[in-house]
């Protein structure tokens, strides 16, 4: 049986109050409704249907769905009328499943039970019991339990207004049957607008078993409307994610206090602690330390490497045995070898370090290549730009460089070569021989300070 999976994502969000598409607001480093989209591809369905329509050129543009079909919703009419703007590209013989662009977490076992329901020719209804059910739809049973309709907030009772289980509006339902229901939507409600809702009564008139499946809980089905709403979500969404680390055995000093705003895959015995944020992809190896307050973003950890506080790295490759920081900042490029390390304010730029190299503090290195067992002092900068175009300075084997050295690229310094404290150099430095580059000292007996005039 085919699957078309469409996806309603044309509101504009006016509680957010943004310039940013509601479905475009970010959860835990990606949009909600790339959040959606990766939920439905995760089914492989054969066709993929998303309905937009404030600021559609924009959403379209910002996420990732391929071979997804963009269906324009030019007036927003209720959500009934924004999937009749789909119904003709859906295939007959098949199942379509109804999901919200600011419904993120759904799961796939919700989806999956609902996908088996429609299988059997009914229709799959999603729905969860809310404490506080103010501004749902409320789902109305008859005298055997079974769903009739469902009520929307604005239109209902008070007696229908004391009912707990609440619509989620996300449904499966035989395509064929669907698109007939459609058809009849009428707009003779309070909003003037056509509820997808009222099909439910209709495949109940016309003897069509309406099943409901319960959501795992109120955060599986919560949707966005205002950004207290997204501030919740985001720190469920991190709450479970906190979780998954620690049951594949990470330690977590406190798991309240983590962002992984992409992914992050981990060897055994890692320890992170707090207020670190994971953006992007990244690959960690076993027994890695990372300290408090550290951001990394596309990084590659080898086994062993300790971290230290309140660095920041990004797109670089760190080897077994290295240390980082505290207070360091590793630039794109950048390269570690073996049991090389990086101190505290130093920073570094498409920098490949030697195994055993060390930059230890007080330094940029940008634009360079250093050998193994360097040692690089403090103060250390590559002048590795010009105005117009970057220089490399490559270093080689066991070379010292003294502190308050400024290497003006293009230059070499060869293996075992040193290079005296505060010097400029601009020649390269032949290997095995010292450089000093810097002015004679003149001590002046007697000399007194300017002092001001009375």
């Amino acid at each position: 049986m085919t699957l078309d999976v469409v996806i309603l994502a044309a509101g504009q969000g006016t509680r957010m109050k943004s310039a940013l598409p509601k479905v475009l607001h970010p959860l835990a480093g990606k949009p909600l409704l790339q959040h959606v989209i990766d939920a439905a591809l995760a089914l492989r369905p054969e066709g993929l249907h998303i309905v937009i329509g404030h600021g559609a050129e924009r959403v379209k543009t910002a996420v990732t769905a391929p071979a997804a079909r963009w269906v324009l919703q030019a007036e927003q009419l209720g959500t009934g009328h924004a999937v009749q703007q789909a119904a003709p590209s859906l295939r007959g013989g098949g199942t379509t499943l109804i999901l919200y662009g600011d419904v993120p977490l759904i799961g796939q076992q919700s989806l999956q039970s609902l996908l088996a329901v429609a299988a059997r020719g009914a229709l799959g209804l999603l729905t969860v019991e809310l404490a506080d059910p103010t501004g749902y739809g409320r789902i109305l049973r008859d005298a055997h339990g079974s769903v009739r309709a469902i009520v929307e907030h604005k239109d209902a009772s008070d007696a229908e207004r004391a009912i707990r289980e609440v619509n989620t509006g996300i449904m499966a339902v035989p395509t064929s049957r669907l698109c007939g229901w459609l058809d009849q939507l009428q707009n003779h409600n309070s909003q003037r607008e056509y509820y997808l809702t009222d099909i439910i009564a209709m495949a109940a008139g016309s003897g069509v078993r309406v099943e409901a499946v319960t959501a795992s809980g109120e955060t599986e089905v919560a949707g966005v409307n205002d950004r207290a709403q997204l501030a919740t979500l985001e720190r469920a969404a991190q709450a479970a994610r906190a979780r998954q680390l620690m049951l594949a055995g990470v330690t977590l000093l406190d798991p309240a206090r983590i962002d992984i705003r992409g992914s992050v895959r981990h060897g055994a015995d890692v320890s992170i602690d707090i207020n670190v944020i994971f953006e992007g992809d990244n690959t960690l190896g076993s027994n890695v330390s990372i300290g408090a307050g550290c951001v990394l973003k596309n990084v590659e950890i080898g086994d062993g490497v300790t971290i230290h506080p309140h660095s920041v790295i990004e797109g670089a490759r760190i080897a077994a045995g290295c240390s980082v920081g505290p207070f360091a900042r590793l630039r794109p490029g950048t390269r570690m070898g073996e049991g090389a390390k990086i101190g505290n304010f130093v920073e570094t730029k498409k920098a490949d370090i030697g195994a055993h190299s060390k930059i230890s503090h007080l330094s940029y290195v940008g634009d360079a290549v250093l050998g193994e067992d360097v040692n690089v002092g403090a103060g250390t900068i590559t002048c590795n730009y010009d105005g117009v175009n970057k220089f490399e300075t490559r270093i080689g084997d066991g070379a010292f460089i003294g502190s308050n050295t400024a290497l003006v690229a293009p230059v070499t310094v060869g293996a075992h070569a040193t290079v005296g404290a505060g010097s400029v150099i601009t020649t390269s430095v032949p290997e095995n021989t010292l450089a000093v580059a810097r002015g004679k000292q003149r001590n002046i007996d007697g000399w007194k300070r300017p002092e001001k005039e009375s």
